[in-house]
C-alpha cells in the first residue's frame, strides 16, 4: 500500500482542427502557435494517459494498475478496475460533430465486435475505441452554446413549418415521429440533400455575412456550418438538419449540461470543463470529416423529445464547493473557490484529479507541498488528508467519483 500523497500530473493536448489558438496554451503557460490546441486530456485513458510526476514519472495508468486500490480505494477498484473517468478543458473554435455515446452494454458488445473484425483502434472506421459508456458533464467557463437533444414536438412541428426548404418532411414526421424523420435525412442520397438544403444555404448565407442573424437561431448555425465549410453550397453536410432538428442551449459561466447516453449533441462554441466516463467512444452524424456510420447512429440515439435541464449545482463544504451531481456512477464534477487567508480541507473518498484555473495557493498533503498557480493539474489518490491553502482568489475544477 503506497502511503497517500498529492502530485502534480502533465496531461495531454489534444491538437483537432476545431479548437481555438489561446485558450488552452494560455491556461497552462505554453507558447500560442499555430496549432489548434482543442482539448486538454487529464487521465488515464490508454490512448492519451497523462504523466504523474512522482519520485519516478509514469503514465497515470500505469501507476494505478500497480496498486489499484491504493489509488482509487477498494471499491473504486473492484467496480470499475481503472480510473472511471476522463477530465478534459475543451476550447470550442468550430462547431464540433453531431454525435451520439452509446450505453455501457452497446459499447462492450461494439468493441468486442469490432476487435473480431479486426479493426485496428486507430482505424480511421473504428467507431469503438473501448468498452465504456460514455455519458458526460460539462461546466462553462464562457459564454456557451451547443446543440442538446430533439426539440419537443410542437417545437419542431414549428420549425417544419416555418422553414419553407422542410415542407416535405413535415408529413414524414406526422406520420413516423422523430425516428422516420431523422432516418429519412440521414439516409438521403447525397444528391437529394444537395437539392433540400442549397436554397436555404442561398437564403441563409448572406444574412450569416452580414452579421444580422442571432446566435439563438439555427440559421446562425448553419450558415457558420456552410460558409467554412471548403465544398461551400456544393456538397452540404447533413448534419444541418440536426441544428434545425435540436435545441440550441446557451449556458452562461457556472452553468453545467449532462448528456446521458443516447442523447444527440454537439458543441458549437466556447470553453467548458467537461467529466466523462473514461471513454473515447463517439457516433457521428454530420459536421465533420471523420468517420460517420449512419445506421450505428440511429441504433444508438434516443428519439424523444428533450427539455434542457441547466444545472446550477449545489454548494457544499461551508460554501467553498459548488458539486454538479448527475446519475452517473463514474463521476462527479465540482468548483472550489477560496478567497485570500482561506483554507480548503478533506480526506480525499475518491481518486481526484484538480485543475487550477485561476489564483494562487498550494495544496498540503501528507508528504508534500505543493504550489498552485493557473494551469496546475494535480492527482489525489483515495484517503489522501489535505488542506488546500489560498493566497490570491483560487478557482479549481476537481473530478471525483460520486
Amino acid at each position: 500500500m503506497r502511503d497517500p500523497n498529492v502530485f502534480y500530473l502533465t496531461g495531454k493536448v489534444q491538437h483537432y482542427a476545431w479548437g481555438g489558438f489561446r485558450y488552452i496554451p494560455e491556461l497552462l503557460g505554453q507558447p500560442v502557435t499555430d496549432q489548434p490546441s482543442a482539448e486538454y486530456w487529464m487521465g488515464a485513458h490508454q490512448s492519451a494517459p497523462s504523466l504523474l510526476q512522482a519520485a519516478k514519472p509514469q503514465p497515470l495508468n500505469a501507476w494505478i494498475a500497480e496498486d489499484p486500490a491504493g489509488a482509487l480505494g477498494a471499491t473504486a477498484a473492484q467496480r470499475f478496475g481503472e480510473l472511471p473517468y476522463l477530465f478534459k478543458i475543451l476550447d470550442v473554435k468550430d462547431m464540433l460533430s453531431i454525435q451520439v455515446h452509446p450505453t455501457k452494454s452497446e459499447a462492450e458488445k461494439g468493441f468486442a465486435r469490432e476487435n473480431e473484425a479486426g479493426i485496428p483502434l486507430n482505424a480511421p472506421n473504428r467507431n469503438y475505441k473501448d468498452a465504456n459508456h460514455k455519458p458526460e458533464i460539462m461546466v462553462a467557463l464562457s459564454e456557451f452554446w451547443l446543440l442538446h437533444g430533439f426539440l419537443p414536438e410542437t417545437k419542431l412541428r414549428q420549425v417544419l413549418t416555418a422553414v419553407p426548404e422542410f415542407a416535405p418532411l413535415l408529413p414524414v414526421f406526422e406520420k413516423d415521429g422523430y425516428f422516420g424523420l431523422y432516418k429519412t435525412v440521414m439516409e438521403l442520397p447525397q444528391e437529394e440533400v444537395n437539392k433540400l438544403l442549397r436554397p436555404l444555404a442561398e437564403r441563409i448565407l448572406p444574412a450569416y455575412r452580414e452579421g444580422s442573424l442571432q446566435k439563438e437561431d439555427p440559421a446562425f448555425w448553419a450558415g457558420r456550418a456552410i460558409d467554412n465549410d471548403p465544398q461551400g453550397i456544393n456538397n452540404l453536410d447533413r448534419g444541418i438538419f440536426s441544428i434545425y432538428f435540436f435545441n440550441i442551449v446557451y449556458a452562461q459561466p457556472g452553468d453545467a449540461v449532462f448528456q446521458d447516453a443516447g442523447i444527440p449533441h454537439a458543441y458549437l462554441e466556447g470553453q467548458n470543463a467537461e467529466l466523462m466516463a473514461n471513454s473515447d467512444n463517439v457516433l457521428r452524424g454530420g459536421l465533420t470529416p471523420k468517420y460517420i456510420d449512419v445506421p450505428e447512429l440511429l441504433k444508438h440515439t434516443r428519439f424523444e423529445p428533450v427539455h434542457p435541464n441547466i444545472l446550477k449545482g449545489e454548494l457544499i463544504h461551508d460554501g467553498q464547493e459548488r458539486i454538479y451531481p448527475t446519475p452517473a456512477p463514474d463521476f462527479v464534477l465540482s468548483r472550489i473557490s477560496l478567497q485570500p487567508g482561506q483554507t480548503y480541507r478533506h480526506t480525499s473518498e475518491a481518486p481526484e484529479t484538480w485543475i487550477v484555473l485561476s489564483g494562487t495557493g498550494s495544496a498540503q498533503g501528507p508528504g508534500d507541498s505543493l504550489a498552485l498557480a493557473k494551469g496546475a493539474t494535480l492527482f489525489v489518490p483515495y484517503g489522501t488528508a489535505y488542506n488546500v491553502v489560498c493566497e490570491s482568489d483560487l478557482v479549481i475544477f476537481k473530478a471525483a467519483i460520486p
